[in-house]
């Protein structure tokens, strides 16, 4: 270990937004904790000023002592096309550092490749959903002009023409074939591997995204009784979570269903897409002051309490690569329902056992119902979200992730 940092033997982690408390900025930092118990120096890089310093708070990670490469710009509304820039920050960085190994959680580095190539640095690739089917017509359910979120956010004027317009540029720089770029690729669940082995023919290695070290896993959740009739959404205020149709289609629904029933939504407002769908989903909520309540960057103390009085956690995302609000409520031993898609079903419910699912509001509908009034079923779940939980600690994602890139490096 200390003779690879003696040498300057570094390892390169390039993430496009580091800034936020999202599924990829835990990957992202769990990796460089993991280069670094295996011996190496963990730089990270970024086209966006980088700013770790809320991640000891966020996932119980430091990463302040790291060195960090990025161009010092801000993200604002133009922010997605920032991730265009990738190849030129990745360049920079691997000429500065010369790393040992550089890795990639997005696909936006064909022009860093040969560079990456000329240092002799191994290249990993960590798959949360393969970009490239936005552009891709044979994948009708992805493609980003029929993609059911995608159509809904960008289909009208002037998005149209943003998303577009990135997606023509977005060709230009995603790499050909990462099982031909790269020396690894991995995927955060099942479901993404199936679709990027449609895409290239091959399956990269599941490796499940960890629970925080910050989240402990309950041995002992407050029972059924002592709970309130609450359902808890997590996750930061973006279009694709779906707030908005939860309080138009589903809980209107469920009220009629069981009555005496409340709904707290939590979420982050770290942009201004994310603001500007805050102020929508709380003029949607006024029709129901209460019993809906909204938190906007609450402290996760107060989102663990709510968990652990709460019966029920729902996610109404349409096919999430994979959930990290979703394990950290399992961990909490609360029962969770999710949409029959992406890695939250086929990963983290694993299609129906370790937690319920639905494909429509009524079916939404009938299994937070079923969970919030049968004591048995609830918890039979709560026994098996907790035993999934378990399978994701930090300790087993480290050991896990350091078994596999030791084939590599």
């Amino acid at each position: 270990m200390f003779l690879w940092l003696s040498m300057g033997r570094a390892a390169l982690i390039a993430h496009h937004f580091w800034n936020r408390a999202g599924g990829g900025e835990l990957v992202c930092a769990a990796f460089a904790k993991v280069f670094e118990s295996m011996g190496l120096e963990p730089v990270l890089a970024s086209t966006v000023k980088i700013d770790v310093s809320r991640y000891p708070e966020w996932f119980g990670i430091d990463l302040s002592g790291y060195r960090k490469i990025d161009f010092g710009v801000e993200l604002r509304a133009f922010g997605i096309y920032l991730r265009l820039l990738h190849s030129i920050v990745i360049k920079k960085a691997v000429k500065v550092f010369k790393p040992a190994v550089v890795f990639l959680d997005a696909p936006t580095y064909r022009r860093a490749l040969k560079t990456i190539r000329k240092f002799g640095s191994k290249l990993v690739e960590y798959i949360h959903f393969p970009q490239e089917a936005w552009f891709m017509r044979e994948f009708p359910e992805f493609y980003y002009k029929t993609d059911p979120y995608l159509a809904e956010r960008y289909g009208r004027f002037p998005m149209n023409i943003y998303f577009s317009l990135f997606t023509k540029l977005l060709k230009l720089e995603v790499r050909e074939n990462p099982f031909r770029d790269t020396d690894l690729v991995m995927a955060n669940s099942k479901w993404t591997a199936d679709l990027v082995k449609k895409i290239y023919g091959e399956a990269p290695v599941v490796l499940n995204p960890p629970l925080p070290p910050s989240v402990g896993v309950v041995g002992n959740p407050r029972p059924f009784d002592e709970r309130s009739n609450t359902v808890v959404m997590v996750g930061r205020f973006s279009e694709e979570k779906r707030y908005h149709w939860v309080l138009q289609e589903v809980f209107p629904k469920l009220r009629r269903e069981v009555g005496d029933v409340k709904l707290m939504i939590f979420g982050a407002t770290g942009t201004k897409t994310s603001r500007a769908y805050y102020s929508r989903v709380q003029k949607l909520s006024k029709g129901f002051a209460d019993c809906v309540q909204l938190f906007e960057n609450a402290p996760r103390s107060l989102v663990n309490s709510s968990l652990d009085s709460a019966k029920v956690f729902l996610h109404a995302t349409v096919n999430e690569h994979w959930g990290i609000a979703v394990s950290e409520a399992m961990a909490r031993g609360l029962p969770v329902v999710v949409h029959k898609s992406g890695g939250t079903w086929s990963d983290l419910a694993s299609e129906g056992l370790y937690g319920l699912g639905y494909t429509s509001a009524d079916e939404a509908v009938e299994a937070i119902a079923k969970l919030l009034t049968d004591a048995s079923a609830w918890r039979y779940y709560s026994e098996k979200a907790i035993e999934k939980a378990e399978q994701l600690v930090f300790i087993k994602f480290m050991e896990k992730a350091s078994s596999t890139l030791r084939k590599v490096l």
